[in-house]
């Protein structure tokens, strides 16, 4: 308002001005045009009529322009009254620019009459309650069954059945050094979720992963996700929802410390970066994750081989940036080598691999239930000499192989039912040849191929 007032101003004084040269000129009218006459050409006019009579530039051209029809009497008295119209303009405009109240309410007047002009019914419709609308995957993402990959270093994938079937499984693409930690047939419409050694998980939509062929290597997921150096993936689960009762993530470090979450508490919206899972001080680092219920028991086993058991209800369920509880007590240099899911039951084993090659099945009734945070009980017997440190725990049935692998690639195939069966003093039976076939790097299990 107050430009348009400042522009409308200038042009009503520049008005102003012509027409106060006009109604002079029209006062005088026989000597200016007898000066016109008088005059060489347009310009030479201009001149003499503002020498003779003190007209201006402006006032000089407008009386040169004027035509003869407008010398009326009629057209005078027009002059004269615009002229009074302009002086009203002027003091109005000039008013409204020197009173903040006159501006406030031309603004209001206008706002009013724009509203009288312009006036529309509401089209939208305000009420207390509404539905609220849900658009989920299922209108989104058209629904596909395709297989998932995750490799240890992180390389991951969806392939299509279809692609995955025509290399019946095999020539797998990766490197090497790696191996294949997750594969699972998922659908387009499922979550994965990734954990990390930094206390972190990534989340992504099975659909929105890249799809590659099954010889294809698959593509890192610092490139999807970025995450931070020497940061590992752990473990991979795939859900159909998140919305499942009596369902927990479980999770532990090296230090001992060791929590669980409700699964739906990993849904997120935003997952462009990794998300926290377990506060984990420095130093230390997460181990495991797992998924677990509310009827579990959790075996935890040291490097030394110093062993607890213990029921889930001994966790408490807290929120997923937490950094969790103590698990089991360590002494200086002890680290936690394996977290071991259980059903409530005395008939399950866990192989127990150590650093020097040795392996040993044992079963979980050798530890009795206990409370948590304590020293535990040793599963193996301490050596003066070289002793034993475990490097790795896994649950396995008689149905299962155990597969050792060393950092030169040697692989040792082991036959869970093929084992002897020891008690917790047993240090079990040398299966790798650490001299020669190198340290071991990993272990893992698989159901045993049907002959």
């Amino acid at each position: 308002m107050t430009n348009r007032s400042i522009y409308d101003l200038q042009k009503a004084k520049d008005r102003s001005h012509i027409v106060d040269g006009l109604i002079k000129a029209l006062s005088i009218l026989d000597e200016v045009i007898a000066t016109i006459r008088s005059s060489n050409d347009k310009r030479d006019a201009k001149t003499n009529l503002q020498v003779k009579f003190d007209f201006t530039e402006v006032q000089s051209e407008a009386i040169v322009s004027l035509q003869l029809y407008r010398l009326t009497n009629t057209d005078i008295t027009e002059l004269r009254r615009e002229q009074d119209e302009l002086n009203a303009l002027i003091a109005k405009l000039e008013g409204i620019l020197h009173s903040g109240a006159k501006l406030v309410r031309v603004i209001k007047q206008e706002l009013l009459d724009i509203r009288k002009r312009f006036s529309e019914p509401r089209r939208s419709k305000i009420e207390q309650e509404i539905e609220e609308i849900k658009i989920t995957l299922d209108v989104l993402v058209p629904s596909e069954d395709v297989v998932v990959t995750v490799t240890k270093d992180g390389y991951i994938k969806r392939t299509s059945t279809r692609s995955h079937a025509a290399s019946n499984g095999q020539d797998f693409a990766m490197k090497d050094s790696d191996y294949l930690l997750y594969e699972a047939t998922l659908n387009t419409q499922h979550h994965l979720l990734l954990f990390t050694n930094r206390g972190n998980y990534i989340y992504q939509p099975v659909h929105e992963l890249p799809d590659i062929r099954w010889k294809d290597l698959g593509q890192h997921i610092s490139s999807i996700v970025p995450t931070g150096e020497d940061e590992t993936i752990l473990a991979v689960y795939g859900f159909d929802s998140f919305e499942q009762p009596n369902t927990y993530i479980l999770t532990a470090t090296k230090e001992g410390q060791i929590k669980r979450s409700p699964l739906p508490d990993y849904a997120v919206t935003r997952y462009s970066k990794p998300i926290k899972t377990m506060n984990v001080k420095s130093g230390d680092e997460m181990i495991m994750a797992d998924i677990v219920s509310d009827e579990a028991e959790l075996l935890l086993i040291t490097d030394t081989a110093y062993a607890i058991r213990f029921p889930i209800e001994e966790l408490p369920v807290t929120g997923v940036k937490t950094g969790g509880v103590k698990g089991i007590t360590l002494k200086d240099g002890e680290v936690l080598a394996g977290v071991t899911i259980l059903k409530p039951s005395d008939t399950e084993y866990v192989v127990i691999v150590t650093q020097r090659g040795a392996v040993k099945k044992m079963n979980v009734a050798e530890v009795d239930m206990a409370s948590r945070a304590k020293r535990g009980l040793k599963v193996l017997t301490e050596l003066k000499a070289n002793p034993h440190r475990v490097v790795a725990v896994v649950k396995a049935s008689d149905e299962e192989q155990v597969i050792v692998e060393t950092e030169k690639g040697v692989q040792e195939i082991i036959d869970v039912k093929g084992l002897t069966r020891a008690d917790r003093h047993s240090n079990g039976s040398f299966k790798i040849d650490i001299a020669t076939d190198g340290t071991i790097s990993h272990v893992m299990k698989m159901k045993k191929e049907e002959e």
